[in-house]
């Protein structure tokens, strides 16, 4: 059951990602290019870090312990760091959005 939830949280966060990165692709305006890019990469944090998790369930050998927890830190990571980002660049979006009209 772990299994099948972690597949799911590892197409879900795959999907989470190709959507930002495709907003990201489509829009002009700077500020909204970079929260769009923040976003995608926590995304993809959590598709590192679920990744990680999932090889965890499946195999029980001392190199995918180590493999898959080096997985999980650097996904928590990335979360961390471009979460921190994203917030940081939507305080400035509504005003982007009114300059640009």
């Amino acid at each position: 059951m772990l299994v099948f939830l972690s597949v799911i949280l590892i197409t879900l966060s795959f999907a989470v990602y190709f959507y930002y990165k495709t907003k990201q692709f489509r829009t002009s305006l700077p500020i909204r290019k970079k929260w769009y890019t923040s976003m995608a990469s926590v995304a993809l944090g959590s598709f590192v870090m679920f990744f990680g998790i999932n090889q965890l369930l499946l195999f029980h050998t001392v190199v995918t312990y180590i493999i898959a927890g080096i997985f999980v830190i650097l996904g928590l990571g990335l979360i961390v760091y471009n979460f921190k980002a994203a917030k940081h660049y939507k305080q400035f979006l509504a005003e982007e959005a009114r300059l640009n009209k």
